[in-house]
C-alpha cells in the first residue's frame, strides 16, 4: 500500500482504502491492505488501522453485507458455482473474523492506548452483530447474541501472561447492562475451564485478572422493572433467560464456584474472603454451596501465618461468612456427641445449618498472641463470641478457650484486655461447670500447671484441671481499669452477661484520652517538706557546696 510517511500519511491512505471498499465490491481486495496495517509494529499505525476496521466492518454489518448463517469454508465457496454476491459475503465475513481475531490479540499489546482502542472496537462489533445477527434465528423470538465474539473479548481480558486490571476497569462500564453482564459470567466460566485445562500450573496473573472481573460483577437486589440491554432490542420476550434476575443469580453462582474450586494463591484467598460476606453470599442462588470453599480457607490458617507478612491468616477472615449469613451458618454447637468439632453425617442437615468437622479445634488454633494485633480483631472476637454462645458446649471445651485466652492475656495490650476479661467472664457465666477454674484454692502450683498450651486439640489440653491464675495476676496490672476488670472474679459473677460489643473496637488512643479527662479529687503531694529557695534550705548538702552569684 502506497502511503506518505508518518501517522497522517497512514490515516489518509487507510481512508482511501476504506472509501474504495465501501463504494464498490470490486475494490474488496483493499481490505487486505487495511488488515496488514494491523500487523504493524508502530503504535500509531495500529491505532489508525483499528479505527479504520471499526468503521469498515461496522458499516458492512449495518448494510447486511456479511454472510448470515453457518459459515462455510472459504475455499469451498470460491471454487463452487454459487453467485458472486454470496461469494462476496462469505469472503468478507472471513475477513471480518480475521479482523476480530487480530483485535483480540491486540488486547495484550504493550501499549494501553492500543488495548483500549481494540476493546472499544470489539464491543462496537458486539453491539452491531447483536443488532444484525450473523446467525439465523431457529424460531420466532429466539434470543441471539454474538457469544463467540464476546468470548474472544473476555478471553483477552483474562490474560494468563499480564496484568489486565487497568483494561478491566474500562470494561466495568459494560457490566451495567444485563446482557453483557450475563454473558460475561458465562464466558468467564468457559475461559477458566480452558486455561486451567491448558496449564498444569496456572500463572498468578490469570487468577488476579479473573478475580478482578468476577468482583466487578454486581447483581441488582431485586428484579428490575425495565431491562437494560447493551444490544438494542425492538422487543423483549419473557422466555429469554437474560431478562430474569433468577437466571443471573444462577450464572453468578456458577461463575464463582467454577473459580473457587481451584487452588488459588494465598493472597487471593484473603481478597475473596473479605468480599464474600457482602458481595458474594447475598447474590448466590444457593449460599450453602460455598461451604467447601470456606472450610478449605479455614484449613489454610496455619500455612497462612507462614506466608503472609501480616499476622492475619485467611482462616481468621473465613470465619465471618460462617457467622451469620442466612443459609450458610455454622452450627455453634455439635448435634452429636463428638467433640471438640461436629462430625460429618450421611443424613441431610437442616437447610440453614451445616456441620464442620473439627470446627472448634480450628477456631482454638487461631488463638495466638497475634490475634490481639490484627486488623480484624473486633470482627474475629465478635464471631468467636457467637460460636461459643451455646450452653450445649461441653465444659472441657469452654474451659480450654477460657484458659487459652487467659494465658494470652498476660502479654496483651490494655485495650485488648478490657475486652478479653469480660469475654472470659461471660464464658464462666454461660457454663457454671467451668467456675471451678476460679474456685480451686488448693490447686497445683504455677510450675506444675497441668494445662498444656502447646496442645492443638482443646480436648487434650487438660484446661479443666487447671485454674485461671492469670486473672489473679492481672489484678496487679499497671492500668487501673484492667486491674478492676480482673477483680470481678473475686465476687460472685452476676447472672446477666456483660456486652462486649462496645469494647471490641477499643483503641489505646481512646483509653489514653479517657484517662486525660479524668479529674482527681485533690492534688497528689509529691514532697512532704516544701522547698525553700532554689538550692534548698540552709545547711542542706546542695546549699553547702553551691552558691548563686
Amino acid at each position: 500500500m502506497e502511503r506518505e510517511p508518518g501517522a497522517a500519511g497512514v490515516r489518509r491512505a487507510l481512508g482511501r482504502r476504506l472509501e474504495a471498499v465501501l463504494a464498490s465490491r470490486s475494490e474488496a481486495n483493499a481490505v487486505f491492505d487495511i488488515l496488514a496495517v494491523l500487523q504493524s509494529e508502530d503504535q500509531e499505525e495500529i491505532q489508525e488501522a483499528v479505527r479504520t476496521c471499526s468503521r469498515l466492518f461496522g458499516a458492512l454489518l449495518e448494510r447486511g453485507e456479511l454472510f448470515v448463517g453457518q459459515l462455510p469454508s472459504e475455499e469451498m465457496v470460491m471454487t463452487g458455482s454459487r453467485g458472486a454476491a454470496r461469494k462476496y459475503k462469505v469472503w468478507m465475513r472471513h475477513r471480518y473474523h480475521s479482523c476480530g481475531n487480530r483485535l483480540g490479540e491486540l488486547l495484550g499489546h504493550p501499549s494501553f492506548q492500543v488495548k483500549e482502542l481494540a476493546l472499544s472496537a470489539l464491543m462496537k462489533f458486539v453491539q452491531l452483530e447483536g443488532a444484525h445477527p450473523l446467525e439465523k434465528p431457529k424460531w420466532e423470538g429466539n434470543y441471539l447474541f454474538p457469544r463467540e465474539l464476546f468470548k474472544l473479548v473476555v478471553g483477552g481480558l483474562l490474560s494468563p501472561e499480564e496484568d489486565q486490571s487497568l483494561l478491566l476497569s474500562q470494561f466495568r462500564e459494560y457490566l451495567d447492562y444485563d446482557d453483557t453482564r450475563y454473558h460475561s459470567m458465562q464466558a468467564a466460566v468457559e475461559v477458566v475451564a480452558r486455561v486451567t485445562g491448558q496449564h498444569p500450573e496456572v500463572p498468578p496473573a490469570f487468577w488476579n485478572n479473573t478475580f478482578t472481573l468476577l468482583s466487578a460483577v454486581s447483581l441488582p437486589r431485586q428484579e428490575p422493572t425495565v431491562s437494560s440491554f447493551y444490544v438494542k432490542r425492538t422487543e423483549l420476550w419473557d422466555t429469554w433467560k437474560v431478562a430474569h434476575l433468577k437466571e443471573h443469580r444462577k450464572a453468578f453462582q456458577t461463575m464463582w464456584l467454577s473459580f473457587l474450586k481451584h487452588k488459588l494463591p494465598l493472597s487471593l484467598y484473603k481478597k475473596v474472603l473479605l468480599i464474600t460476606h457482602d458481595a458474594i453470599l447475598p447474590q448466590l442462588a444457593q449460599p450453602t454451596l460455598m461451604i467447601d470453599f470456606l472450610t478449605r480457607a479455614c484449613d489454610l490458617g496455619e500455612c497462612g501465618r507462614l506466608v503472609h507478612t501480616t499476622p492475619q491468616p485467611p482462616s481468621a477472615v473465613a470465619l465471618e461468612p460462617l457467622g451469620g449469613r442466612k443459609g450458610c451458618r455454622v452450627r455453634p454447637w455439635p448435634w452429636r456427641p463428638q467433640f471438640p468439632g461436629p462430625a460429618p453425617s450421611t443424613a441431610p442437615s437442616p437447610p440453614a445449618h451445616r456441620e464442620y468437622p473439627d470446627f472448634y479445634r480450628k477456631l482454638y488454633g487461631l488463638l495466638d498472641p497475634s490475634v490481639f494485633h490484627v486488623k480484624y480483631r473486633a470482627r474475629f472476637f465478635h464471631l468467636a463470641d457467637l460460636f461459643l454462645s451455646s450452653s450445649h458446649l461441653p465444659a472441657y471445651l469452654v474451659a480450654a478457650f477460657a484458659k487459652r485466652l487467659a494465658r494470652l492475656a498476660l502479654t496483651a495490650p490494655p485495650e485488648a484486655l478490657l475486652m478479653v476479661l469480660p469475654f472470659i467472664c461471660n464464658l464462666l457465666r454461660r457454663h457454671p461447670a467451668c467456675r471451678v477454674l476460679v474456685h480451686r484454692p488448693h490447686g497445683p502450683e504455677l510450675d506444675a500447671d497441668p494445662y498444656d498450651p502447646g496442645e492443638k486439640d482443646p480436648a487434650q489440653s487438660r484446661a479443666l484441671e487447671s485454674s485461671l491464675w492469670e486473672l489473679q495476676a492481672l489484678q496487679h496490672h499497671y492500668h487501673p481499669e484492667v486491674s478492676k476488670a480482673a477483680s470481678v472474679i473475686n465476687q460472685a459473677l452476676s447472672v446477666p452477661e456483660v456486652s462486649i460489643a462496645p469494647l471490641l473496637e477499643l483503641t489505646a488512643y481512646e483509653i489514653f484520652e479517657r484517662d486525660l479527662k479524668k479529674k482527681g479529687s485533690e492534688p497528689v503531694p509529691l514532697e512532704f517538706i516544701p522547698a525553700q529557695g532554689l538550692l534548698g534550705r540552709p545547711g542542706e548538702l546542695c546549699a553547702q557546696h553551691f552558691t548563686l552569684s
